[in-house]
């Protein structure tokens, strides 16, 4: 092999790897931003939405649009995150393998949860409330209540005990009836 021949096969040989390198620099991206997607889906209005603490408008809004597109946006993101990882698995490092398979684990973890009604688990209801009359109990007097009068009957539930429940399942005057706020 000439001198020409054998300095353009070289030429040829770092072409080739800067070209891998792009290549590889672009799977790397996809990557991470297919798994900021899946992780931001379900953490996002998971942060938004908290009980106890304002919520904006525009967030509220950001928050459960979020949610209901998570379920398919994430399960995408998510294949396409596997399909990378995959794709690079072979031509890393035991550190980068690590890395992928860590962020594999929160990817899988938010795709899961993005399926997941997480306020349900926070917010049960109260089977079987206890009551005491207006002068036993030991209320605040500035405490705000929910009240419910229904024929002879009536009932007054703490709101600082119905944020956190949200709904309350009661039989006021006979009638079944579930209490919300």
């Amino acid at each position: 092999m000439n001198t020409s021949s054998q300095s353009e096969h070289e030429f040829r040989g770092r072409l080739a790897q800067q070209t891998d390198r792009r290549a590889s620099r672009w799977i790397w991206v996809l990557f991470f931003l297919c798994s900021f997607a899946t992780i931001a889906l379900f953490f996002i209005p998971a942060f938004i939405i908290r009980p106890f603490r304002h919520q904006a408008p525009r967030a509220l809004f950001l928050a459960m649009a979020l949610r209901q597109r998570a379920p398919v946006i994430t399960l995408i993101a998510a294949l396409a995150c596997f399909a990378l990882a995959f794709a690079m698995w072979s031509a890393v490092g035991r550190w980068r393998k690590a890395l992928l398979v860590l962020t594999l684990l929160v990817v899988t973890f938010s795709a899961v949860m993005a399926r997941q009604n997480y306020f349900e688990w926070m917010f049960h209801p109260i089977a079987g409330p206890q009551f005491l009359a207006q002068a036993e109990s030991k209320l605040d007097p500035k405490e705000m209540i929910l009240a419910v009068h229904f024929g002879t009957d009536d009932r007054g539930y703490p709101i600082s005990q119905m944020a956190y429940h949200h709904v309350l399942n009661d039989v006021v005057g006979g009638v079944p009836i579930v209490a919300t706020y």
